[in-house]
């Protein structure tokens, strides 16, 4: 089987996540005096926000104090990089801060940027995975195929690469799970244009160039990592809707949770960058975690099905990112992380999304706990390691440490 159908580092969009991080790391750039706001706001009291409350202080819930951990950590220079952090618990912001930085637009820089809480940000390849959000929901709206329909009958204009029987293999569920076994690299960097993304992006029509790429195996059979994967769903999303995909997502997802501000960039053939185009605040990701936590329902309407949520977090395929016993379900990586306590050492679950720059959310249910991370730390090498500083080394102490 080719060495390809296994993950390795994907330059910028996945990146490696060890066990832990707390020996032998090198250092990061110093500290640059970045300006920090803390949110002392009690609620937010704007019609639809009034249900988003950022706890006192004293009122976290958190085992032990968060906020030195942090401190120190931006000190050390640890948090190059860092734009925004937003930590829930219990459905409040239990901490929240923000540095000025420089930032990037799908790779146009931006000078230096004032962040706050509703500052728009590229989440990049976050993006997938509320794309695989957004499936759910239009397929429980009967609006788009069920999950084991053929690719290729989605598009009929390609009926030519329709007639190979290995190609009428591939189905839906193969796109939502990466397990299309077709060849896709994303391991060059991506300003390379032998990077598939770039390459898609740079093509007369993207959905050819990705439905045409050669099939390496048996679909369902290795996990490669693939932007035209989630291009596919966007534009079945799209095709069976009747709308586009940022006009799908702010009806049935951002309007009913409240996020009032988004942008999704569009490539230069005006399609939607399903793979890695949505830009959100920091709270606006951590709303999206919350609804996870809330088994899809959000001030008492279902948003998302909960079916949907249970079946996209069930484990189908094994990824290698670096992180031991990492799974992929439907555009989410899924993880157990080993946490020792005064109980003793259990393993705790966790659903993540992750993008280029060190873009993070993780949901750990077990704790009722979700942690939103924004940076500026694109196609840098070391990216990883701020946002696994942050999870590691600040907050998941303070969640099981007194």
């Amino acid at each position: 089987m080719s060495s390809k159908l296994k993950s390795g580092l994907l330059d910028g969009e996945i990146d490696r996540l060890p066990m832990t991080i707390r020996k032998n790391r090198r250092e990061i750039l110093k500290y640059m005096g970045a300006t920090i706001m803390v949110s002392t706001t009690p609620a937010i009291a704007d019609g639809k926000h009034t249900d988003w409350q950022v706890a006192a202080s004293g009122e976290t819930e958190f085992k032990s104090d968060p906020v030195t951990r942090f401190d120190d950590l931006a000190k050390s220079g640890k948090l190059s990089g860092v734009h925004g952090v937003v930590a829930l618990r219990g459905g409040r912001i239990a901490f929240e801060r923000y540095f000025n930085g420089n930032d990037m637009k799908w790779g146009q820089p931006l000078e230096n940027v004032e962040f706050g809480p509703e500052t728009l940000h590229d989440i990049r390849s976050v993006t997938k995975s509320i794309v695989g959000l957004l499936y759910g929901i239009a397929l429980a709206k009967g609006r788009v195929p069920a999950l084991d329909e053929p690719i290729i009958a989605q598009f009929p204009e390609y009926a030519d690469l329709g007639r190979n029987p290995e190609r009428e293999r591939i189905t839906i569920r193969h796109a939502l799970t990466m397990t299309l076994a077709m060849e896709w690299n994303e391991d060059a960097p991506y300003t390379d244009p032998a990077n598939s993304e770039i390459a898609m992006e740079q093509a007369p029509d993207r959905y050819r160039f990705i439905l045409d790429r050669p099939i390496l195996a048996k679909p369902g059979r290795g996990w490669i990592y693939s932007g035209g994967a989630v291009a596919l769903i966007g534009k079945i999303i799209e095709r069976g809707t009747g709308q586009s995909l940022p006009d799908f997502a702010k009806e049935v997802l951002f309007d009913p949770l409240g996020i009032d501000t988004t942008e999704w960039i569009r490539g230069q053939d005006g399609e939607p960058s399903a793979a890695s185009g949505l830009r959100l605040s920091p709270r606006s990701l951590a709303r999206i975690g919350q609804v996870i936590l809330q088994g899809g329902e959000w001030q008492g309407r279902s948003v998302i099905p909960k079916s949907w949520l249970d079946e996209s977090f069930e484990p189908a395929a094994i990824v290698d990112i670096g992180w031991r016993g990492m799974h992929y379900g439907y555009l989410w990586y899924l993880g157990e992380e080993a946490i020792t306590d005064k109980t003793g050492t259990h393993g705790e679950r966790f659903i993540a999304a992750f993008g280029n720059g060190g873009q993070r959310l993780f949901v750990f249910p077990g704790f009722d706990f979700v942690l939103a991370i924004t940076t500026g730390n694109y196609n840098a090498p070391d990216q990883w390691m701020a946002p696994a500083a942050l999870l590691f080394d600040v907050f998941l102490p303070s969640l099981t440490e007194t």
